[in-house]
């Protein structure tokens, strides 16, 4: 992981970054980590995987569903593999 060093930060910048981490009981560099990943975000992302989930909840899919569609999706060794472990 990278490290970032932020030199000259205004004492009431700091003191705000304090007050936030007693707020949400974080240290001030796991406050930080929030407070950068929440500015380069984009806002209304949506991670695939969670998409793809929420999809199969709202459509009630069940494992034999998935087991269905799997052989359309997934390199034939890999089918073979998952049907013997089952």
């Amino acid at each position: 992981m990278r490290s970032v060093t932020v030199r000259n930060v205004p004492e009431e910048v700091h003191r705000a970054i304090r007050v936030r981490t007693a707020q949400h009981g974080r240290s001030i560099k796991a406050e930080m980590r929030y407070i950068l990943e929440s500015a380069v975000r984009p806002e209304g992302r949506v991670e695939l995987g969670s998409l793809m989930s929420e999809i199969g909840r709202q459509v009630k899919l069940t494992p034999l569903d998935f087991w269905l569609v799997l052989p359309f999706t997934a390199p034939v060794s890999r089918i073979v593999t998952a049907r013997r472990t089952c």
